[in-house]
């Protein structure tokens, strides 16, 4: 059976679905952009929606930005990195978004974040035993890069599990370390 294409909307119901859609998920203006655009009868309208959407302080990307910063830090623990990286891919413009990673990340402690997200992560394995190995060591690594934290951060909190954490710094986490 063949999928059939959305019903294309004149301006009206092109609110109705600006409004519904921002009810759903909180978007970034390009993101909303994108989805009317998908679905407007006539490009023009668009514009006009967006504009009364920022009129009625229902999008507004500077306050998006710092909720969705907000978020990451208090319900996943994600590192300064990760967050701007989604917020890019979520289409906030670079120096927004860096603004609101600063302003909500600027009093945190990395390296106490850094400890909370890997005792979240392996509440049932002991990392002094875990990280011993430089295959799983290597492995964590790249997870806490991922996550979004500073490599001297990470380098400083697996020190503290793996004494034989200091191979990492030089790039060659895929190789063992020499004896």
């Amino acid at each position: 059976m063949a999928e059939r294409a959305p019903r294309k909307l004149d301006a009206q119901a092109l609110w109705g679905h600006a409004l519904r859609a921002l009810g759903a998920r909180a978007c970034s203006i390009a993101e909303l952009r994108q989805k009317l655009l998908d679905r407007a009868q006539r490009a023009e309208d668009v514009p006009e929606v967006l504009a009364r959407l920022k009129q009625y302080g229902y999008l507004d990307d500077r306050r998006f930005a710092e909720g969705f910063s907000a978020a990451r830090l208090e319900n996943q623990g994600f590192g300064k990195g990760r967050v701007l990286r989604d917020l890019r891919r979520r289409r906030v413009a670079p120096r927004l978004a860096e603004e609101a990673v600063q302003a909500v990340y600027g009093d945190t402690d990395e390296v106490r974040l850094i400890e909370e997200y890997l005792r979240r992560k392996f509440r049932n394995t002991p990392l002094e035993t875990h990280l011993a190995e430089p295959r799983h060591l290597a492995a964590v690594y790249r997870r806490l890069r991922g996550a979004g934290f500073s490599t001297g951060n990470i380098m400083r909190v697996l020190k503290q599990y793996a004494g034989e954490a200091g191979w990492l710094e030089s790039g060659e986490e895929t190789e063992e370390p020499q004896s």
